[in-house]
């Protein structure tokens, strides 16, 4: 059996009682064999992409799984699915948004899945949680913590551990 991979996964939600949804995706990747190592806390952040809609909750975690990329994938996708997401528009509101940032020492591109997430540097809600949790983990050529110092502390407000 192979060593798992480390992976990075990211979290959002604004509609519901967004930090318990996010809460219960955690979970609902854990039940199914997901070894989260570390989670982020719970960060207030501003939309992105389309501006008109309430705040979200975002939120980063390292995780070990055996799970292939399209497989964790997979899994994801079911998870938003079992948690009240639908379809809708591409960066609206959502019920939870559950985004794989990275494999470790991965570069994988198909028609479905890019890693590393091709938008991870240009996202403070990315960074910023990431930056809690893996501060020294290289990125596209640099550590997160040096990415996140390009974002203001306003566009992120941490509202709880997790």
């Amino acid at each position: 059996m192979s060593e798992p991979y480390l992976v990075a996964l990211g979290f959002g939600a604004n509609l519901g009682d967004a930090q318990a949804n996010i809460r219960r995706a955690v979970e609902f990747l854990r039940k199914r064999g997901v070894d989260f190592v570390a989670l982020s806390s719970l960060y207030a952040t501003k939309p992105w992409g389309v501006e008109d809609q309430p705040d979200f909750v975002n939120a980063c975690a390292l995780a070990r799984t055996d799970l292939a990329p399209r497989d964790l994938l997979a899994l994801t996708q079911t998870a938003e699915r079992a948690l009240g997401r639908t379809p809708g528009l591409r960066w609206g509101p959502r019920m939870i948004d559950i985004d794989i940032l990275f494999y470790q020492g991965l570069d994988w591109r198909d028609d479905k899945l890019v890693l590393p997430h091709p938008e991870i540097t240009r996202r403070a809600f990315v960074l910023h949680p990431l930056a809690e949790i893996a501060p020294d983990m290289i990125v596209f050529g640099a550590p997160i913590h040096q990415l996140s110092r390009k974002f203001g502390s306003d566009e992120v407000k941490i509202l709880t551990p997790f």
